[in-house]
């Protein structure tokens, strides 16, 4: 099967070329299509990855693939959410979301700084797709005092993760692929396929 990823967040595409190595589904980016970016204007990751996967999807004329994914913060009320890399602004550097992030919870101790990565991806087969496949998963941690390791993208640098007391930013790419909340995302979503393939059943 062939299918279009919509995003052109480079980090993203890397991180969905590596889980898909091993599955037997054609990926491409839309960028490849010529497919600008989707308007993100949804009230929720769900939304936001219906939203692209469709515009992909009618774009292309390919079943499409997308996520919504971003940082949920308890202090701040879920805060930054849909909102995670346009933080600072709509051209927002990573850098720059992460030190507006670490300046709001300036004085907040660590025990309070209790954060998730969220992600939903979506899969439909063409834009007017009435049962689209939706998978969720996140990954619990907490905010650094400060930045810390050079891999991933995002607010990798200042997410910590306890049990392995560092950041996501200092782990490797292997390490990260089998407990992030994207690729979690990505396992309940090949279940769901694996199952339709089986059953010929949607959902």
């Amino acid at each position: 099967m062939k299918a279009v990823i919509a995003t052109s967040n480079q980090g993203k595409l890397r991180e969905f070329k590596r889980l898909f190595d091993d599955i037997a589904i054609e990926i491409e980016p839309q960028s490849k299509f010529n497919v600008p970016d989707a308007i993100e204007d949804g009230l929720s990751f769900v939304e936001n990855a219906l939203i692209k996967a469709r515009h992909a999807s009618r774009l292309t004329n390919l079943p499409s693939i997308a996520d919504d994914s971003g940082l949920e913060v308890d202090y701040l009320k879920g805060a930054p959410g849909i909102y995670s890399s346009r933080f600072a602004g709509n051209d927002a550097t990573d850098e720059e979301n992460i030190s507006k992030l670490l300046l709001a919870l300036n004085g907040v101790p660590f025990s309070e700084r209790i954060a998730r990565y969220q992600c939903v991806i979506v899969k439909m087969d063409h834009p007017n797709d009435p049962t689209p496949i939706i998978a969720q998963g996140s990954w619990e941690g907490s905010i650094a005092l400060e930045a810390k390791g050079h891999q991933g993208f995002g607010y990798d640098p200042i997410f910590y993760i306890p049990e392995l007391k560092c950041t996501s930013a200092e782990l490797t790419n292997n390490v990260k692929n089998k407990i992030s909340h994207r690729s979690q995302a990505m396992a309940v979503l090949l279940k769901k396929l694996y199952l339709i393939s089986n059953n010929g059943l949607k959902n």
